[in-house]
């Protein structure tokens, strides 16, 4: 039996490095510089798109403001638009594979990173993604950056925050992400799973066993809103600010990073995945099969019986600020702060 389980697992891991190769190969460079600039203090956003053009102005926007120096876009065929706008600006890269998203995500991500980001700071955000730190304002990344290099430490874990409205999804399908912005500003502080960061039921643990998390008190958290509403126990932890350096392995998978010495605070990304119709959006990916799990067919599951569909209750809550985030214990500030950074003036909202 020891010896089966060996062979099996050798072969996976065979048809892994197969296909991770043919994931690079089918990377074309399509705009922008062809490698990365020549301030080692630039910090590089990876981007996952596909037909972006509703979020693009205000993630560009968000990003830039807190100081990133390039975007690499990972194109997975984008027809909407996306490929013209972005090569009407100067600080961006377009990469582009057309193989299924599920099967080369990773492989796309670290690609890029080792690519651009090599020695630098690689950001990593889905185009629904907004970071948010405490001290945004006052530091942005560079000062992010500089004061985890300055304590050795070569990641950030972040947590998703499910925003939403406080009226039915239907309503608001057809809102311009400008509006989302400003309406999505609740959500569910309920219905989280909790596990320690090195818990061996954690579906990637296997990617967290050589990380360092400098406080314990860092966990791993699943489900919330997606969870109430769908039966969904998604993964709301991210490692989305990876140093690329030394043996440090970015992009190892869709959540993570290996290899690395987490910071002793985390921060918040905003996540809008119920904004742009996410009814229509699940059932493109489902139709095209473009990711392997089955949390889209779950969802259209409920959206098909519930056309009225509202992800707001009496019990959710209003964000307006990140402090209540860290008192309420879904973020953790560092040990003997005042602030999730250490001297921080102010909270970024």
């Amino acid at each position: 039996m020891k010896g089966g389980n060996m062979v099996s697992r050798v072969a996976a891991r065979v048809r892994r490095k197969a296909r991770a190769a043919r994931n690079r190969r089918s990377i074309r460079h399509l705009h922008g510089p062809k490698g990365p600039g020549d301030d080692p203090r630039e910090v590089v956003v990876v981007a996952l798109v596909r037909d972006g053009m509703f979020y693009l102005e205000e993630f560009l926007a968000h990003y830039r403001a807190l100081g990133a120096g390039l975007f690499v876009f990972c194109d997975n065929g984008s027809a909407d638009g996306t490929l013209d706008r972005l090569r009407a600006e100067p600080d961006t890269v377009i990469l582009q594979s057309l193989e299924p998203w599920g099967h080369m995500e990773s492989d796309f991500r670290r690609h890029a990173a080792e690519r651009y980001a090599a020695g630098r700071w690689c950001l990593y955000a889905d185009m629904d993604e907004m970071l948010d730190f405490e001290g945004a304002a006052e530091m942005g990344l560079r000062g992010l950056t500089a004061r985890l290099e300055a304590r050795g430490h070569t990641a950030l874990v972040a947590q998703m925050l499910d925003l939403f409205p406080d009226r039915p999804l239907r309503e608001v399908a057809s809102l311009p992400y400008s509006d989302v912005l400003a309406q999505f500003v609740h959500y569910e502080p309920d219905y989280l799973l909790r596990q320690a960061y090195h818990d061996p039921a954690i579906d990637f643990s296997y990617f967290l066993q050589a990380n360092e998390v400098t406080n314990p008190a860092i966990k791993v958290l699943s489900g919330g809103v997606r969870a109430r509403v769908f039966g969904e126990m998604c993964c709301l932890t991210k490692h989305p600010l990876v140093h690329v350096v030394g043996d440090v392995v970015p992009g190892v998978h869709p959540h993570c990073a290996t290899n690395v010495r987490c910071a002793d605070f985390t921060a918040v990304i905003r996540h809008y995945k119920f904004a742009n119709d996410p009814a229509a959006r699940d059932a493109d990916v489902a139709r095209r099969q473009a990711i392997l799990h089955g949390d889209d067919h779950k969802r259209l599951s409920v959206f098909d019986a519930t056309p009225d569909l509202t992800l707001h209750t009496a019990d959710c809550r209003r964000l307006l600020g990140l402090d209540q985030l860290y008192d309420e214990g879904f973020l953790i500030r560092a040990p003997g702060g005042t602030g999730a950074v250490a001297g921080a003036a102010g909270t970024a909202t």
